[in-house]
């Protein structure tokens, strides 16, 4: 007997984009922890979602730069496919209640259309760390006179080495004399992606200082690169 072919849903009516914190303790949930969560509290908020075709339906939703985990962030995204046209703060209030605390909804909007990822092009990070100051500005001057700054991190494919220079973008270590520092960074989204631990690995690289213990990382924003050099809001 012929296996019959798995029953079509039907295509979405509406898709809403999100963005949202990861704050506190929960900035150690993992991307896969997380959409875990998200798709716990679209179930309890009864949001009526769209589901792929095939024989294992699942609900519509596509998650673009998620922070690596361990870091806080203020400025993650998602897109859902609804299949009921729904108002966006209904939805955002719906979400946020669902959803523990530190897992905070901050705003949805309804999509734009075109590729919510391709407008993620660059990120900026704030970087709290137990060196001093003084140590951190002068890090931060040797790597910002270097043309390259390779370094190695272990990913799927096993050891790879990159430049970590070239995807900065601009970086200021701020603190008065005697007083812990604070790194702000901007880096550009790229293929290897280069993340905010791998800029301290080359701070370290590049100075022979240590960037001290537990690093305090909290993106504050992600988006498309503006000429100015700002990062404006993807959700436009």
């Amino acid at each position: 007997m012929a296996r019959k072919d798995p029953p079509q849903q039907p295509p979405p009516v509406q898709r809403l984009r999100v963005r949202y914190a990861k704050r506190g303790r929960l900035r150690f949930t993992s991307h896969r922890d997380f959409s875990r969560a998200f798709e716990r509290a679209v179930f309890r908020a009864r949001i009526p979602m769209a589901y792929s075709s095939g024989f294992n339906p699942h609900p519509r939703m596509s998650y673009a730069g998620a922070a690596p985990t361990g870091s806080a962030s203020e400025a993650e995204y998602l897109e859902i496919a609804l299949a009921q046209v729904l108002v966006p703060s209904e939805v955002h209030a719906l979400l946020d209640e669902a959803l523990p605390p530190g897992l905070d909804i901050l705003e949805v909007v309804e999509s734009p259309g075109g590729s919510l990822a391709d407008r993620l092009e660059a990120s900026r990070w704030r970087i709290d760390l137990s060196v001093p100051a003084a140590e951190l500005q002068a890090a931060v001057k040797a790597f910002s006179d270097a043309d390259e700054v390779l370094v190695e991190r272990m990913t799927k494919k096993g050891l790879r080495e990159f430049d970590a220079r070239g995807a900065v973008l601009s970086v200021m270590a701020s603190g008065a004399e005697g007083e812990l520092a604070r790194l702000d960074l901007v880096l550009r989204h790229g293929v290897p992606a280069v993340r905010p631990d791998d800029v301290l690995t080359a701070l370290t690289a590049v100075s022979g200082t240590p960037m001290g213990e537990a690093p305090l990382m909290t993106r504050l924003a992600q988006g498309p690169l503006e000429e100015s050099g700002a990062i404006g809001d993807p959700l436009l």
